[in-house]
């Protein structure tokens, strides 16, 4: 009997893989609302220069630009009635008193800290922050997740992700905020490797598909929630501490989360292993079967895991052969431009010219019919045409957002909504396309890899919108190019439908690949 049969006759037809979904999910629920917070809390409203003290605001008007709109940073040096030449009239000086915001309840960090006009890079500058606290949560807590075990990590994530994002509501100053918005991307990396983790490593192999799917719904439904606490609360301090709070008691819920069984007795800690695996026999009303489980009976069933464990692999095996090589490069690109355009997109909801509110609800719920269509597709047509079809319709969708006029608000909101449901699906994808094209003996090395280029695109998205400043359009050229380079590099990717786990990297080179 392998490992994986032990296991699905103690966990399957039970209640506690359902009991560990909803510890599991339940707090990714949360997850949505810090990944996509600065879509409310760094909302931009409409602004302008701040008369000077002594101007008359009845009497005081704002310079137009070439397009015939008021100038936003600009403003005349003289009021219109005062007795100059009519060139000195015309004479321009930045905002020295700063702006004035069309706001009457709500509030973001852009009012608090003037993030307008020479200062509206920083805006971007903090979500990239936080996305870069992803990227080295990503490094750092995956090597502690296998030295230390998944479950502290979960735990210590959840705490440090209440602590830091309760601490950003109360930040002084725009540094600070950053600072603690680093911690929170950190902690969530931490969350987002554990839970998946611990899903696939306690669930048995006839619901991992399900519970991974589910895992992924409660993701989706978490955008819904957003907007909501969005709406009731328009202060961006509170709801940076609403959002933050729950974990608090995530943090308590996290120790009912039992440590993976594999990494225990892979550790050495059998004897613990054995006691928590008949308590969940016992909960699952298989007491019987758990009783006549034995210390050795785990060691000899994970004996080829624990023999693998002890070969040493390293990022460099990916590069060494062909077919392996063909496929991490693929993967990168793959991953890279969908975080990139994710973003791209799930960041822009307020450029779109509809009620803020009900647009992220709308962006949020296409992900629920995308994420069962990606299901369908690869299930009948195949990883390999769901993964090129998702970013090449994404990376179109994009680009025609260059070639449709900003008055028609309508047609741009259609297309973007689609290009995000396919960027949602490709995610969908390529999750479970990495973990069978990579080899048993690497595949955790070739999924850090994967998340590492999809971070790295995630944190360069709102810089990439920073070059909206020399023309509106550049951003999306960008956005749509990298998506279609994303689509095309899928295409040279083997199809693993109906194909068996790969566990060694010979299996992989002995595939047949689509010729370049």
């Amino acid at each position: 009997m392998t490992f994986s049969k032990l296991m699905d006759g103690v966990v399957s037809k039970g209640p506690f893989q359902f009991i560990i979904m909803a510890l599991l999910g339940i707090p990714i629920l949360g997850m949505a609302n810090h990944n996509l917070l600065q879509i409310f809390t760094a909302a931009t409203p409409s602004y302008h220069c701040r008369p000077p003290p002594n101007a008359s605001a009845g009497l005081w008007v704002l310079p137009t630009g070439l397009n015939g709109k008021p100038e936003l940073c600009l403003r005349f040096v003289y009021p219109p009635n005062a007795s100059l030449p009519n060139d000195t009239h015309r004479a321009t000086e930045p905002c020295l008193d700063g702006w004035v915001y069309n706001v009457s309840t709500e509030s973001s960090i852009v009012t608090e800290w003037d993030l307008v006009c020479e200062s509206n890079k920083l805006k971007e500058m903090a979500q990239s922050v936080y996305m870069a606290g992803t990227l080295v949560g990503g490094i750092v807590l995956g090597d502690l997740s296998d030295r230390f075990g998944r479950k502290p990590i979960l735990s210590y994530s959840y705490l440090l992700l209440a602590a830091s994002g309760s601490g950003a509501a109360f930040s002084p100053t725009l540094s600070t905020y950053m600072v603690l918005r680093f911690l929170c991307g950190f902690s969530i990396s931490g969350v987002t490797l554990s839970t998946m983790i611990l899903n696939v490593e306690w669930v048995s192999i006839q619901m991992r598909a399900i519970m991974s799917t589910a895992i992924g719904y409660f993701y989706s439904v978490g955008q819904f929630i957003l907007p909501g606490l969005a709406y009731i609360i328009p202060q961006w301090r509170w709801l940076q501490l609403t959002v933050s709070i729950p974990f608090f008691a995530f943090f308590l819920l996290s120790w009912w989360v039992p440590e993976s069984i594999r990494w225990m007795v892979l550790s050495g800690r059998t004897p613990k292993a054995l006691k928590i695996l008949q308590w969940v026999a016992a909960f699952n009303g298989k007491k019987e079967d758990g009783d006549k489980l034995r210390p050795e009976e785990l060691i000899h069933n994970l004996q080829k895991e624990i023999s693998l464990a002890k070969a040493r692999y390293s990022v460099a095996d990916l590069f060494r052969t062909p077919i392996l090589r063909r496929v991490t490069f693929c993967l990168s690109i793959s991953w890279f431009s969908t975080g990139f355009a994710y973003y791209s997109l799930a960041l822009s909801v307020g450029e779109f010219g509809f009620n803020l509110y009900l647009l992220q609800l709308i962006f949020g719920g296409v992900d629920i019919p995308a994420k069962f269509l990606a299901i369908l597709s690869m299930s009948y047509l195949g990883r390999h045409t769901t993964q090129a079809t998702t970013l090449l319709l994404a990376g179109g969708c994009i680009l025609a957002l260059v070639f449709v006029p900003s008055d028609l608000w309508t047609l741009r909101t259609i297309l973007a909504v689609f290009g995000k449901g396919c960027l949602s699906s490709s995610f969908s994808c390529l999750f479970l396309y990495t973990s069978e094209l990579y080899p048993t003996v690497i595949r955790q090395t070739g999924m850090g890899i994967s998340n590492l280029f999809t971070r790295i695109g995630s944190l360069t998205a709102p810089l990439v919108r920073i070059t909206g400043e020399f023309h509106p359009f550049v951003p999306n050229v960008i956005f749509g190019t990298v998506a279609l380079l994303g689509g095309s590099a899928a295409f040279f990717l083997p199809e693993t439908l109906n194909r068996p786990l790969p566990e060694t990297i010979e299996e992989v080179e002995n595939w047949s690949v689509p010729c370049l």
